[in-house]
C-alpha cells in the first residue's frame, strides 16, 4: 500500500481540498483508496457530506487502542464511493497527545495501524492538521511520500521552508526517509503576484515542485460545500482536470523504495536554494497556465556567496507586501471616488457658532454707491463661505459596524476583509454549531464580509470560521469559556428584531 501525507503547518492552503479529490480521483481510476483524516476539525467528513452526530468511532479510536487494541480500521471507515473509504478524525483527536504521552510507540501508532490493511488498499493519503505536533509525526513516520500544498499567495514560502525543515529534522531523528513534493494551489495565472511567487517555488526547491498546478477554480469550493468531491460535482471542471493531471503524476512516478540512493541522497544531503534552482530535468512537463516554461535561471553563487535559505522567502515577503500596499491604496482611491453604498448615512455636518460667521451686509444700490464714495465704480465684497467639514472615510463608517448588530431583518454579522481570507463563516447555538448553514458573502466593494441571521429572542453562543479555523469575534467583547479553554462571543436579544430608525435602519437597508 502506497501512503501520501497531505502537510503543510500553514492553514488555508488546500490541504483538505486536496486530500479529498486527489483520493477521489485515484478510487474512480480504479485504486482502493483509503483517506484517513488526522485533523481534529473533521474536514473531510464536512466536505464528503458524512453526519458528524453520526461518527461513533475515529481515528482517534484507532490510536488511542493501538492495532491489538480491538478497533479495527474497518469498525471506523465510511463508504464514499466505490473504492473510496474514509476514517473521519473528531474532536477527541485533539486530546490524543496528552493520553499518549507516556506510550513507547506514540510516534509509531499510525504506522503500525495502517500496516494491519496493507493488503486491503492500494493507497492511503492522510490529510494532516495545520501545525507540528504528535499527530504530524505520526503521518510522517506512516507515509511513503509528502505533499506539500503551498497557496501561491501571501506568506506561502515561509511555510513551505519550514516543513521542508521539518521533514529532514524527522528523517534524520527517526532514520525514516520520505519524498517530498510542493504542489503550487489555488495558483492565478492572471496575477503577477501568483507568477512571481511560483517562480520563487521554482527556484528555492527546483525539482521537488511538482510540474502540476491546481488553478483556483470556484467549482472545487462549491463542490466541498455540496459535500462531494469533484468527481461527482463537475467532473468536466477546470479543478477535475487539474487533480486528474496530478493523479497521473503520481502514478507514473512512484518513489523509490526505502533504502535507496534516491531516498538516501535527498535526506543526506538537503537541497539549498541554489542547487535546486540548478536541477532541471529534461523529462519534466511545463507547469499547467505557467508564464514560462522552463525553470528561471540560478543566480551566480560567485555574486552572491553564502545566501541563506531563507533569504528569497523574506525578499518574496517584501515583495508581497509592497503589491498588498499598493493595491490597498488603489482600492481605497476607487471606493473614496465610488462612495455609493455605505452601511449608514453620513452624521450631520457640526453645527457652527454663528460668533464664529462674517456678517456680510448686502450690496449697496448704484444711487447709494455713488453718495458714498467719489468714486465711480464701487469695490465689490468678498464672501468667504465657512469650511465645509471634513466627511469620514468609508473604512470608518465600517469599523462602526464590525461585529454584531441587530437590525429589521434580523442579528446583522459583520466582519472586514483584510485580504487574507477566502471563507467566513458562523458556528453558533442558532445553527447547531454547523458552519456550512451560515456562510458569510464578500462584498468587494465595500471590502467586507456579511451574514444576517434570523433568530428568535434568547440567549445565543457563536464562533466565526475563518478558512476552516475556528476563532473569537474581535469586535464582540462579550465572551465566556467553553469547554475546549477558548473564548465563545454571545448575543442576547431581548425581543424580536424591532423595525430600527435612523441609522440602524439604513444599515439593514444596506446589508440585506
Amino acid at each position: 500500500m502506497r501512503t501520501i501525507a497531505i502537510i503543510n503547518q500553514k492553514g488555508g492552503c488546500g490541504k483538505t481540498t486536496t486530500s479529498i479529490n486527489l483520493a477521489a480521483v485515484m478510487a474512480l481510476k480504479g485504486k482502493r483508496t483509503l483517506l484517513l483524516d488526522m485533523d481534529p476539525q473533521s474536514h473531510c467528513a464536512l466536505g464528503l457530506a458524512v453526519p458528524d452526530n453520526q461518527i461513533e468511532r475515529s481515528t482517534a479510536d484507532l490510536l488511542r487502542h493501538g492495532p491489538e487494541g480491538g478497533v479495527r480500521v474497518a469498525d471506523v471507515t465510511w463508504q464514499i464511493s466505490r473504492g473510496l473509504d474514509l476514517a473521519p478524525s473528531s474532536m477527541a483527536l485533539a486530546g490524543i497527545e496528552q493520553q499518549l504521552a507516556n506510550a513507547p510507540d506514540k510516534d509509531r501508532r499510525l504506522e503500525q495501524i495502517l500496516h494491519t490493511v496493507r493488503d486491503t488498499y492500494d493507497l492511503c493519503i492522510i490529510d494532516c492538521p495545520p501545525g507540528i505536533g504528535l499527530l504530524t509525526f505520526n503521518a510522517l513516520r506512516a507515509a511513503d511520500e509528502v505533499l506539500i500544498p503551498v497557496e501561491t499567495g501571501y506568506f506561502a514560502m515561509q511555510g513551505a521552508v519550514r516543513q521542508e525543515q521539518t521533514i529532514e529534522m524527522m528523517s534524520r531523528r527517526v532514520g525514516h526517509h520520505v519524498r517530498f513534493k510542493v504542489l503550487p494551489t489555488m495558483y492565478d495565472v492572471r496575477t503577477k503576484l501568483a507568477r512571481e511567487i511560483l517562480g520563487e517555488l521554482k527556484k528555492h526547491f527546483g525539482e521537488r515542485v511538482l510540474p502540476i498546478v491546481i488553478n483556483f477554480n470556484s467549482k472545487l469550493k462549491e463542490a466541498a460545500s455540496f459535500g462531494q468531491p469533484i468527481t461527482e460535482y463537475d467532473a468536466a471542471s477546470r479543478g477535475m482536470q487539474d487533480f486528474d493531471a496530478l493523479a497521473n503524476w503520481l502514478l507514473d512516478n512512484p518513489p523509490a523504495p526505502q533504502g535507496t540512493s534516491e531516498s538516501a541522497s535527498q535526506a543526506a544531503t538537503p537541497q539549498t536554494a541554489e542547487t535546486a534552482a540548478t536541477a532541471s530535468p529534461s523529462n519534466t512537463p511545463a507547469f499547467a497556465d505557467a508564464p514560462t516554461r522552463t525553470a528561471p535561471t540560478a543566480p551566480d553563487p560567485a555574486a552572491q556567496p553564502n545566501v541563506p535559505v531563507m533569504s528569497r522567502a523574506a525578499e518574496l515577503v517584501q515583495r508581497a507586501k509592497a503589491l498588498s500596499s499598493r493595491n490597498s491604496e488603489l482600492n481605497q482611491k476607487i471606493r473614496n471616488d465610488n462612495d455609493q453604498s455605505a452601511y449608514r448615512p453620513l452624521p450631520p455636518a457640526p453645527s457652527v457658532a454663528p460668533d464664529n460667521l462674517t456678517t456680510l451686509k448686502p450690496l449697496p444700490t448704484p444711487q447709494e454707491a455713488a453718495q458714498a464714495s467719489p468714486t465711480p465704480t464701487a469695490k465689490p465684497v468678498e464672501k468667504v463661505a465657512p469650511p465645509a467639514p471634513a466627511e469620514p472615510s468609508l473604512k470608518e463608517k465600517l469599523a462602526a459596524l464590525y461585529g454584531v448588530r441587530l437590525t429589521s431583518r434580523g442579528v446583522l454579522f459583520v466582519q472586514p476583509d483584510e485580504g487574507s481570507a477566502d471563507s467566513f463563516s458562523i458556528a453558533g447555538d442558532f445553527n447547531n454549531w454547523n458552519p456550512s448553514q451560515t456562510p458569510m458573502s464578500k462584498d468587494e466593494n465595500l471590502g467586507v464580509w456579511r451574514a444576517c441571521v434570523n433568530v428568535p429572542a434568547g440567549r445565543y453562543r457563536y464562533r466565526l470560521v475563518r478558512d476552516g479555523q475556528w476563532v473569537q469575534d474581535p469586535f464582540n467583547k462579550t465572551v465566556e469559556s467553553n469547554p475546549f479553554g477558548e473564548l465563545n462571543n454571545i448575543i442576547e436579544i431581548a425581543t424580536p428584531a424591532p423595525a430600527a430608525k435612523g441609522t440602524l435602519q439604513a444599515a439593514a437597508r444596506k446589508a440585506d
